[in-house]
């Protein structure tokens, strides 16, 4: 950056040119900012904006349960638990199964092992 001394500069040549990365204090603190926005926007580590609701469908379907399962054990319709999964698609920014599954075990929502283990009141199919 232009506003970089003259000893970042050197230390940035010597850096690089020994193949490792350097970034001064000021374009550190612009990334960092950058990321943290990006982060923000994907919503990770913010499940704390979830309603107590989302965070039960989410487990659920974390779990591998198909949407009639979610509906029978939550004592709701299937298009409830639809505009549920829609409107955590939508907060998380994640618009697949698979990566509403990853972000769930990777923030401690479900662990990688709990599959399919509750006794549900619906017949499979």
């Amino acid at each position: 950056m232009k506003e970089a001394a003259g000893s970042d500069v050197c230390q940035a040549i010597r850096e690089v040119q020994n193949g490792r990365a350097f970034f001064s204090p000021l374009g550190s603190r612009h990334l960092l900012k950058l990321w943290r926005e990006r982060e923000l926007r994907r919503g990770t580590k913010h499940f704390s904006r979830l309603t107590s609701r989302q965070m039960e469908v989410l487990q659920l379907i974390a779990e591998g349960y198909a949407t009639r399962q979610i509906a029978g054990l939550l004592s709701v319709t299937t298009k409830t638990v639809e505009k549920h999964r829609q409107t955590l698609m939508e907060k998380l920014d994640r618009h697949k199964i698979a990566t509403l599954t990853r972000y769930a075990v990777a923030n401690g929502i479900v662990a990688l092992n709990n599959t399919q283990t509750r006794d549900w009141p619906l017949a499979s199919g």
